[in-house]
């Protein structure tokens, strides 16, 4: 090719995508340091700063980068930021998502932004008025297993699917109790509510919630257990703060008449078990041991949210599939009838 050709050749090529700018509006959650992570890590993102007035959390994260500390002035006001990732704490969540949704930034928010819906139902419907896009941080929505899982149910393959297990334990500390003991779910608020959004996206809204809220000597629900009932199947998750291990435990399970598929532990995630009754798809008959590659939290939402502004198209996940899962999420929380 002369260079005259090639010079005409790259003029009528694509140009490449500009970068998407970001930032941080809080750092207290504790996802705030892998999120700001997996937009430095995804080539797509130019992270323009940090917006967080404390200054303990701020020099933590400082730390990671040499990020420019940004103003909640600065913040809202600058025309250039098109996605913001509301990381403060759950009570700042929704009222700081409801500025940058004002301010006709992309917003990412944290999980679950409130223990309200009403709030939540006016963040949702302005930002679809606006035609702006919100993604709920629930960590397992491009999580491997989880949802292959998901496909292999949707798919037929598992038959009639009746019952999915879910458990999410963890071991609190003293001084990480008082914080989600503000809210009437506990654990199940804090914690099922990843179960529960894999769940709506399995089975969709549930005709029933009971739950059980139990209290180990202070005011934190830290022994929760809710049952979800549909048409034909039941949800049970469970949700603990007292299990030493518990990472190791975590599981994701979905069964059927003619299969099943368990993830566990879900984290790391490199290995799920499934059952065929029948070769079906890319799985044989009996009980199999599948192997996955290692998968970093936050990178599939991120690269989701990038395709999204980029292309002008939607999310993965609807403005009213994160209402229904908010929904839920508080029905099992007894914070909604």
């Amino acid at each position: 090719m002369q260079r005259r050709d090639f010079l005409a050749a790259a003029a009528m090529a694509p140009a490449a995508p500009s970068k998407i700018k970001s930032a941080l509006f809080g750092t207290r959650h504790s996802h705030a340091r892998g999120k700001l992570k997996a937009m430095l890590d995804n080539p797509a993102y130019e992270v323009v700063g940090v917006c967080e007035p404390e200054e303990a959390a701020w020099q933590r994260v400082r730390e990671m980068h040499a990020h420019r500390r940004l103003s909640e002035k600065e913040l809202l006001e600058d025309p250039s930021i098109q996605v913001v990732a509301v990381e403060t704490e759950v009570w700042n969540s929704l009222p700081c998502g409801l500025k940058v949704v004002a301010a006709g930034k992309h917003l990412h928010i944290e999980k679950p932004p409130s223990n309200e819906l009403a709030p939540f139902r006016e963040l949702i419907e302005e930002a679809r008025r606006r035609q702006l896009l919100v993604q709920q941080g629930y960590i397992w929505r491009f999580h491997h297993g989880v949802s292959r899982a998901i496909e292999a149910a949707k798919n037929g393959w598992l038959g009639k699917v009746h019952l999915m297990r879910g458990a999410i334990h963890t071991d609190l500390g003293d001084q990480s109790r008082p914080p989600l003991a503000r809210y009437k779910g506990g654990m199940m608020f804090e914690l099922g509510c990843h179960q529960i959004d894999r769940m709506c996206d399995l089975f969709g809204r549930p005709t029933s919630v009971r739950s059980w809220l139990k209290k180990g000597g202070d005011n934190l629900a830290d022994n929760t257990l809710a049952v979800f009932e549909y048409d034909d199947a039941l949800a049970v998750i469970t949700s603990s703060a007292r299990m030493a291990g518990s990472s190791q435990h975590r599981s994701f399970e979905v069964i059927g008449t003619d299969g099943s598929v368990l993830v566990q532990p879900v984290e790391p995630g490199t290995r799920m078990r499934v059952s065929m009754r029948t070769p079906r798809g890319s799985y044989k008959a009996g009980w199999q041991e599948i192997d996955m590659p290692p998968q970093p939290r936050y990178a599939g939402d991120f690269a989701d949210l990038a395709r999204a502004i980029q292309t002008k198209t939607p999310l993965k996940f609807s403005y009213d599939f994160e209402l229904l899962v908010q929904e839920t999420v508080l029905r099992a929380s007894q914070e909604l009838g």
